[in-house]
């Protein structure tokens, strides 16, 4: 699905602020005051490896460079599907999950919106997460070693579901987890039919090559709240009106068994959940070993290590 608009300006001919200098943080958010333009421009590359070093082709690459995400139907499929959905059913029927910090609920109910760390919680979801067909994608958008920073799964349920605003992952994890730099991707594999009135997932294609500094100071805990409606860290109207004149909105949408790979700083959101059908994806994001995550830019101290793992770290439940 995709929403078209009238004018294709490409953003290098927007006007924006000179780069920071030497020292000072490239990616400034969570500020007091804004800044006296929309936003900055992008440091890093987009794509660091070539069409040689993995599973996507030159075209395929040259699509995640341009629009900041690539979606390739029927990824999984059969019993190989099949297997991650009943995982899935399982996990969310886990009475003893309830209540836990990983366990993230409804804004206004006790249904389970997400379950993080679901590698540690789950040998299946473990063997996806390691898999040759996604860690070789990763590495290859990336152009280095990539290791899990978070997996999580994600339940909408019919007519309950609510949406998630507007954000770039990166400005969160800059902010909040320490991460330096643009290099991490996410893998998000649709593990139920994504259609028009479920809550798909949106994205602003283009919008990856700039950084939107945000509004308002972190506050403590912040992702107690964030992570059910997330208030900091939400571009202002203004940019977001510029970039969708720009460049428009897309929802990939399709079967049961899709993948959508996404740069760590495309804008994306989502409605909510206005059918009977619930939409539930695997959602698995790889940051380069060498971009691993410091002292956060924008937040008293780091969130806890069920969003936020540290290279070849362990996990449980119970520590």
């Amino acid at each position: 699905m995709s929403v078209q608009t009238s004018s294709s300006r490409p953003l290098s001919e927007s006007r924006v602020r000179s780069a920071p200098g030497p020292g000072e943080d490239p990616y400034p958010t969570r500020l007091r005051e804004p800044l006296d333009l929309p936003w900055l421009n992008r440091r890093e590359p987009v794509v660091k490896g070539e069409a040689s070093q993995g599973p996507l082709s030159t075209d395929q690459l040259a699509r995640f460079e341009r629009q900041g995400f690539l979606f390739e139907p029927d990824f999984l499929s059969g019993e190989e599907l099949q297997a991650l959905r009943g995982e899935l059913d399982a996990l969310l029927e886990r009475d003893d999950f309830r209540g836990q910090p990983f366990a993230i609920t409804e804004p206004r109910g006790n249904e389970i919106r997400s379950l993080f760390a679901v590698h540690f919680l789950s040998r299946l979801f473990s063997r996806l997460a390691n898999d040759d067909r996604l860690v070789g994608r990763a590495s290859q958008i990336l152009g280095g070693e990539p290791y899990v920073h978070q997996a999580r799964i994600n339940y909408k349920p019919g007519f309950e579901g609510q949406g998630f605003n507007w954000h770039s992952d990166f400005e969160t994890w800059h902010a909040e987890d320490g991460m330096p730099g643009m290099h991490a991707v996410s893998a998000s594999i649709v593990l139920t039919d994504n259609h028009t009135f479920n809550g798909p997932l949106m994205l602003v294609p283009g919008s990856h090559r700039v950084f939107i500094p945000c509004l308002g100071e972190t506050p403590d805990d912040h992702h107690r709240q964030s992570l059910k409606q997330q208030e900091f860290g939400v571009p202002g109207r203004d940019a977001l009106r510029r970039l969708i004149d720009r460049h428009g909105i897309e929802a990939p949408t399709g079967a049961a068994g899709g993948l959508l790979l996404f740069d760590c700083n495309t804008l994306h959101g989502s409605n909510a959940n206005m059918s009977p059908d619930p939409r539930s994806n695997a959602f698995f994001v790889y940051n380069r070993r060498d971009n691993r995550c410091g002292e956060p830019f924008a937040a008293d101290r780091q969130r806890p290590r069920f969003l936020a793992h540290a290279p070849d770290e362990s996990w449980s439940p119970h520590a």
